[in-house]
């Protein structure tokens, strides 16, 4: 039997290929905003209480940095398994199976959630949303790796934007038909506005789970390998013969290491914007979900406007011109204590929250060599780096909260993380990668 592993013929610039993948943003951003930045934060502020100390596996805590390292956790752990599973996936020829694999994990974990109501059913909460964080991450490494297969590299940048303009704007339907829900909630049945945020949870899960098909319906099949042998095996040899290419690759590798702190800086930034509205600046619901849409419109002409500066001056510079945005946020952010100064500061974080993802992730397609097949391996370390980006970012900033009592501190900090990003950049030259 043949165990040929050479990939199929993928159509390029194929329109209806391009919006199957383009559909998975728009799946999976539920996630990203209605649990990760929008509901779910208010609800398990509301649900846990104080913010005194109280004890997590023998740990004892404050509800923000239990939900710091909570996202901690699942980074941790999507970075430690991602690399073996995409050298295997690129061997096998499956990587659409490990993209259904970590969307079925992620919506199913979000449907859980509809049972955490409290500090009594506090691990259930948080262990859904660990594993609903690594379904949704695990299922992007995958997704990104299509980019250079689907598209050819004058494209990169405008479909990298398009995934994005998609998700931003898929979930923020989905999160006004949640508010909606929360707000009206007696008229759909519910007995009070508890049990519809915690239905909400299991709307993002469906949501997520149904038109993440629209992707599996039309991205190129899977070219299983049938009856290899030391599978497990080969995975780790696809990963160690991308990372001999990597580390001699001066601009991949600086790449890395700028992509690094950077988006240790932004992620931290965007995953912990609602906790500091409502701790520091005592924001209320619907003030809260109003920041976050005017976050996600400015996301989606962020996206869209970096992407035109790219085309017009090149994605490094595009880039840098982001990261001095970035850093401005950061310092202002540090010094308001009014509510309304906060929503210029929403303003520009969101111009930029769409480009610094969708130009990084191009960017690195751009570097990626053009002959390559092994592409989920090559974004595995992608990926990982921002994996682990978060975990340093998110520890840091829950640990600076915890000994100095001010997350503005921990916000200011983050001005070091933009600031190493613009300086390994600078050594950077985009330009397509050779084998």
């Amino acid at each position: 039997m043949s165990t040929d592993t050479s990939p199929p013929n993928i159509p390029v610039n194929d329109k209806r290929t391009i919006f199957g993948w383009a559909m998975f943003d728009w799946a999976n951003s539920s996630y990203a905003l209605v649990i990760s930045v929008a509901i779910f934060p208010l609800y398990f502020n509301a649900v846990m209480g104080d913010n005194e100390l109280f004890s997590f596996l023998g740990i004892p805590v404050t509800k923000t940095s239990l939900f710091s390292y909570s996202l901690s956790l699942a980074y941790l752990i999507i970075a430690c398994s991602l690399p073996m599973l995409t050298g295997i996936a690129d061997y096998s020829g499956r990587r659409k199976t490990f993209m259904k694999f970590f969307t079925l994990m992620g919506s199913l974990a979000c449907m859980s959630m509809f049972f955490f109501d409290g500090r009594g059913t506090m691990y259930l909460g948080v262990f859904s949303f660990v594993f609903a964080v690594i379904g949704f991450e695990g299922g992007k490494t995958f997704y990104n790796s299509y980019l250079p297969l689907i598209v050819s590299e004058d494209q990169y940048d405008k479909v990298s934007a398009k995934g994005f303009t998609y998700g931003y704007v898929g979930s923020m339907i989905l999160l006004v038909l949640n508010l909606v829900m929360i707000q009206k909630f007696e008229v759909f049945g519910f007995p009070d506005s508890g049990w519809a945020t915690r239905t909400v949870f299991l709307t993002v899960g469906v949501w997520w789970f149904l038109f993440a098909q629209f992707s599996f319906a039309r991205l190129p099949k899977d070219y299983n390998v049938p009856n290899v042998e030391g599978l497990l095996s080969k995975g780790f040899g696809e990963i160690k013969r991308v990372w001999n290419y990597v580390m001699k690759q001066h601009n991949i590798k600086f790449f890395l290491f700028s992509f690094f702190f950077y988006i240790a800086g932004a992620l931290t930034v965007i995953g912990l914007a609602s906790t500091f509205a409502i701790d520091q600046l005592g924001f209320e619901a619907d003030e809260l979900i109003f920041l976050i849409l005017l976050l996600q419109i400015l996301g989606i002409c962020g996206a869209v406007l970096f992407a035109k500066i790219s085309e017009w001056k090149g994605n490094r510079l595009s880039i840098i011109l982001m990261l001095f945005i970035w850093m401005a946020a950061c310092v202002i952010v540090y010094f308001i204590h009014e509510k309304s100064h906060f929503y210029f500061i929403a303003a520009l974080v969101g111009l930029v929250m769409g480009g610094i993802q969708s130009l990084s992730r191009s960017t690195y397609s751009k570097l990626i060599p053009e002959d390559a097949d092994n592409t989920a391996s090559y974004f595995s370390f992608f990926d990982v780096t921002e994996k682990v980006a978060m975990v340093m970012g998110s520890l840091s900033f829950g640990i600076i909260d915890q000994l100095t009592g001010g997350m503005r501190n921990s916000i200011i900090a983050l001005v070091f993380f933009f600031v190493l990003g613009i300086i390994f950049l600078l050594f950077v030259k985009v330009e397509r990668g050779t084998a």
